[in-house]
């Protein structure tokens, strides 16, 4: 793969971790008891520790991009795989 196909997943792949490691962990300022600051909502996040999710995320995302690089280097096709060919289906017209 080149360099830019790597920039480019990876970076697709980070934003998508990121995103579902968002609501992990997350308590509200009445669930953690503290002090509801006038103008913003009870509900939001108290400590919502962005940059640890975002170290989460990049992490979690080079695993997943070491894995696709390994399929793309491997010359794995959908013919390799185990599943039946739905063009070599026979429909009995009887």
């Amino acid at each position: 793969m080149s360099l830019t196909s790597i920039i480019a997943i990876y970076f697709i792949v980070w934003w998508l971790m990121f995103f579902l490691l968002l609501p992990w962990g997350n308590r509200s300022h009445t669930e953690a008891g503290e002090e509801i600051v006038p103008g913003t909502m009870a509900e939001a996040p108290a400590r919502p520790r962005l940059w640890l999710k975002a170290l989460i995320a990049a992490v979690l995302a080079a695993f997943v991009l070491l894995g696709v690089n390994a399929v793309v280097v491997s010359d794995l096709t959908f013919d390799d795989l185990p599943f039946p060919n739905p063009l070599d289906h026979t429909v009995d017209t009887r």
